[in-house]
């Protein structure tokens, strides 16, 4: 088979992995800095083995820097060009086929979000019979996909009509702003992210030069309980760290939530209760706590792609998937 890259470019991360194994994910937020996409790819790129061929697959075409999301495929695709000049590019869209940058380009919406299917047409093979989910949990959205007999049986296939149907859930353990699960008791700014109660849960690890953080500074557990400290009106002075723990965990418990009750929606339309549930992503650990907590079908296999793969791999799932298919297809 020959060698290839899968390369898929999100609103807030870049992640490649090369068909050989390694994998790399790296934080770019695309709407604040879409003319230095090409520059950042080659970078990405660079770090990883050269391959036969490049297969790409996005979903930061949603950024709000696009005035549409024909206007944000064009200009990956443009980013990706003028990254990619002497190897074969392809782009994987949501009909599940690999074409060329042209026929992507001519269908813009098909090619548009298309990272999931990829992810669970590759991870099928793990459970090749009857019934069963993929959950996908990353920094900001959990794709939940259902299997029949190892097959992606998806209700929806676009954004909006997953959204509709509870396949995606827009919550992630790294950038959805605390005020959008918290409600009532909680002030209702961006004061604090989900990376801060996972910091002070300890489900996340500190990074004091990652400053991807609601107020700029580190991404450590001291400034995560001053972060959700504000979220209570108060500081570190007035906010005991046991109080930002409670708060911390009632985070949790609302995601885990969130995540439970879709899996009713979705376990309702499948023929049979799902067998086995595949987990993936950087927020594996909050697929997992809400497997622990659904009381809607019997407890199925779980299968870890971090257990499988590795951990970095398993965070940048999506483009591994595609690097995988891509050399499988042969022609890339």
């Amino acid at each position: 088979m020959p060698s290839t890259l899968g390369l898929d470019i999100g609103g807030a991360n870049l992640k490649a992995a090369h068909s050989g194994g390694a994998a790399r994910l790296r934080p770019f937020a695309l709407w604040k800095n879409s003319g230095g996409l090409a520059d950042a790819l080659r970078d990405l790129l660079g770090s990883l083995p050269a391959a036969d061929a490049v297969a790409v697959t996005m979903t930061g075409e949603l950024c709000d820097c696009f005035a549409t999301k024909h206007a944000g495929v064009h200009a990956i695709l443009d980013a990706v060009e003028a990254a990619i000049t002497a190897t074969p590019v392809r782009v994987w869209r949501g009909d599940g086929r690999l074409v060329s940058v042209a026929e992507a380009r001519a269908t813009p919406l098909l090619t548009a979000a298309a990272n999931w299917l990829a992810l669970a047409t590759y991870v099928g093979r793990f459970a090749p019979h009857g019934t069963a989910l993929v959950l996908d949990v990353g920094s900001t959205t959990a794709d939940i996909v259902p299997l029949v007999r190892g097959r992606p049986v998806p209700q929806g296939r676009t954004d909006p009509e997953r959204l509709r149907t509870g396949e995606l859930v827009y919550t992630g353990v790294r950038r959805t702003p605390l005020c959008a699960l918290l409600g009532g008791g909680a002030a209702a700014e961006f004061f604090a992210t989900t990376l801060d109660a996972y910091l002070l849960l300890g489900a996340l690890p500190e990074d004091a030069a990652d400053h991807d953080t609601a107020d700029g500074r580190p991404a450590t557990r001291a400034a995560a309980h001053a972060r959700m400290a504000r979220m209570l009106c108060a500081d570190v002075e007035t906010c005991s760290a046991e109080e930002a723990r409670t708060l911390a965990q009632r985070v949790l418990l609302k995601q885990v939530y969130l995540l439970t009750s879709t899996f009713r929606q979705i376990v309702k339309k499948l023929p049979a209760p799902p067998r086995t549930v595949l987990v993936s992503g950087s927020g594996e650990f909050l697929a997992r706590a809400a497997l622990s907590e659904q009381r809607d079908f019997p407890a199925p296999d779980v299968v870890s792609l971090a257990e499988k793969l590795g951990p970095e791999t398993s965070a940048a799932a999506c483009a591994h998937a595609l690097a995988v298919l891509a050399a499988e297809d042969g022609h890339a």
